[in-house]
């Protein structure tokens, strides 16, 4: 079997099984399994594929029909321009989160000031690191509860070379922080209990349920940062929160109930209300 026939075969499993990119997965699989680049698709088209290989590959496409994420099959996902290692506490980036990156960044008058940020619920680092790479002289730390999680964290940024302006620590919520920061982000758990047995096997089956139950109304992590945030921001602080679908109007009034201002809801790719940022008052 050649390299072509092999892409055609898994795309065509892949589109049988429902995967929604079917195309991009299998090329995804197929770089990875056989050490491939872009361009081989195109100048190894007819190259036969060792059978070892073809079934190798073969047994990563069975495993996303199944309907297991590429990012967990792979072992880690891209996120802006970083790459994070996943493991089982942590959820796998997305990108509507980079929503969060870009909200943030796009109210930080410059880029270059030695801001101080924290990351709650933290999972692989990805806001945080993202927002470090474009940042800098700033430095962060992210919280979660999950050691496991703690431990991908501070491996994604050695991995990314973040190392020296990233700190990671076992933490629920705000509880033991008693510095202050320029800059709070999170993407917490917003899924309502209720609603979780119905989301994509992707994510039902694959995503820590830690990170994905937000309480009966999918906001409680919400209350419990807001009402700290004006202990944990500096006067002019900046917050930006992932929300869910329904979600900004009510987080916007939480942050707001606290004495934050500026308040804005941006929306991601999609068109979906993604994020809530606002601004403690200087």
């Amino acid at each position: 079997m050649n390299l072509r026939t092999l892409r055609a075969r898994a795309e065509a499993r892949l589109r049988e099984a429902g995967v929604d990119t079917p195309d991009l997965d299998a090329r995804y699989l197929l770089e990875h399994a056989l050490k491939l680049t872009r361009t081989d698709f195109i100048t190894k088209s007819e190259q036969p594929v060792p059978d070892q290989d073809a079934a190798h590959v073969l047994t990563l496409v069975e495993r996303r029909a199944a309907r297991e994420p590429v990012g967990r099959i792979l072992g880690h996902r891209e996120f802006w321009t970083i790459d994070l290692v996943l493991n089982p506490d942590t959820l796998e980036p997305r990108p509507d989160t980079e929503t969060v990156v870009e909200a943030a960044l796009a109210a930080i008058p410059d880029r270059k000031a030695p801001l101080r940020l924290i990351d709650f619920g933290t999972g692989t680092g990805c806001i945080l690191l993202a927002l470090l790479s474009e940042l800098p002289n700033a430095t962060g730390v992210g919280v979660d509860l999950s050691p496991l999680a703690v431990q991908a964290a501070a491996g994604n940024a050695e991995r990314n070379g973040l190392a020296d302006r990233a700190r990671f620590q076992i933490g629920d919520w705000a509880k033991d922080i008693r510095d202050r920061f320029d800059i709070v982000v999170s993407n917490p758990p917003y899924i309502p209990s209720a609603d979780i047995a119905a989301l994509e096997p992707e994510v039902r089956d694959h995503d820590p349920l830690r990170a994905l139950d937000g309480g009966p109304d999918g906001l409680e992590p919400y209350r419990i940062l807001a009402a700290e945030l004006p202990r944990l921001l500096l006067p002019g602080g900046l917050v930006a929160f992932e929300v869910g679908w329904g979600q900004a109007e009510d987080v916007a009034a939480l942050v707001e109930a606290q004495g934050m201002g500026e308040t804005a809801i941006l929306c991601d790719l999609g068109g979906v209300k993604r994020c809530v940022r606002a601004r403690m008052a200087p």
